[in-house]
């Protein structure tokens, strides 16, 4: 279940240098934790719970968190590669493009973040953080210049996509400002909610 693939994840890391190293230790954790539940239910594969390929998950695994063995995500670079539509390819191709450079981790959580963005839920839910503010925190630290943009605190999905209207030149938009639309709180209100751990503790969801 997602609180013992994290507890192992977390206890197989190196120890951290900085209070941000440790925050996307914790980000990884919870993202291949999340992945490893749909995995044992029969949901998805690890690559395509994740949209990285089983190469760059061998990799990254075996340098976040050389602890844990390759076995516990039946894990094997074999090659294989996600399949991704339109949607997310545009999407991927909107965070790389702002991408911290400086940062080897980003275009992992590039490819991450499109995926889990294909989702249902709330953003920071599908990747299986504990709360909004640290999906605001992810993001702020791998594509600064992207996140810095949402001054509104506007749903981080809803201003994806807003973005991408941007970029092909269009808008879904008919009212004439955000104020003014009847549809503001889908795109402006809270986005609570449990997180995955809190749902396992109240019987929401199944334990794997």
């Amino acid at each position: 279940m997602f609180a013992d693939h994290y507890a192992a994840l977390i206890a197989g890391q190196w120890p951290t240098v900085n209070a941000d190293a440790a925050f996307d230790q914790h980000a990884l954790a919870c993202v291949f934790s999340v992945a490893r539940d749909e995995q044992l239910f029969g949901r998805a594969s690890l690559v395509e719970a994740t949209g990285l390929s089983s190469k760059d998950l061998v990799r990254l695994v075996s340098l976040s968190f050389p602890g844990v063995p390759l076995r516990f995500f039946d894990l094997k670079p074999t090659g294989e590669a996600p399949q991704r539509d339109m949607e997310e390819d545009m999407l991927h191709a909107l965070l790389l493009e702002h991408a911290d450079g400086g940062l080897p981790k980003s275009p992992y959580f590039a490819r991450i973040v499109a995926r889990r963005a294909m989702r249902d839920d709330h953003l920071w839910q599908d990747l299986g953080l504990f709360e909004r503010a640290e999906l605001t925190r992810l993001l702020n630290r791998h594509f600064p210049t992207l996140a810095q943009g949402n001054t509104d605190n506007m749903k981080w999905k809803k201003y994806f996509y807003r973005k991408l209207c941007e970029v092909e030149g269009f808008s879904l938009c008919t009212a004439p400002s955000c104020r003014d639309c009847t549809d503001f709180a889908s795109c402006f209100g809270e986005e609570t909610g449990e997180s995955r751990l809190a749902r396992l503790k109240n019987g929401l969801v199944a334990a794997g």
